[in-house]
C-alpha cells in the first residue's frame, strides 16, 4: 500500500470530510472509494471506446436477425 500527499483546496476538503463522516468512512476510505471510482469510470471509458473500434456493422445485423420478432409488453410501449 503507497501513502501520498495530497493538496486539496479548503472548500473541497471540508465537504469531502463533511460527506465522509455522513457516510461514517474516514476521510482515507473516502479518497480511496473516490479515486477507485474515478479509475473504474476511465478504465470503462477506454473499454468501451476499444469495443467501439472492433464492432462491425455486419455483425451487429446479423445478431440482431437472430432475435425473434416479438411484440412489446404492455409495461414497455411508449405511451
Amino acid at each position: 500500500m503507497s501513502t501520498i500527499s495530497v493538496r486539496l483546496p479548503d472548500s473541497l476538503h471540508s465537504m469531502a470530510k463533511t460527506l465522509a463522516s455522513q457516510d461514517n468512512a474516514s476521510m482515507n476510505q473516502f479518497i480511496a472509494s473516490a479515486v477507485a471510482e474515478k479509475v473504474s469510470a476511465l478504465a470503462t471509458e477506454s473499454y468501451l471506446r476499444e469495443r467501439a473500434e472492433r464492432a462491425s456493422a455486419l455483425k451487429f445485423q446479423a445478431a440482431l436477425s437472430a432475435v425473434p420478432a416479438q411484440e412489446p409488453e404492455d409495461f414497455d410501449r411508449m405511451r
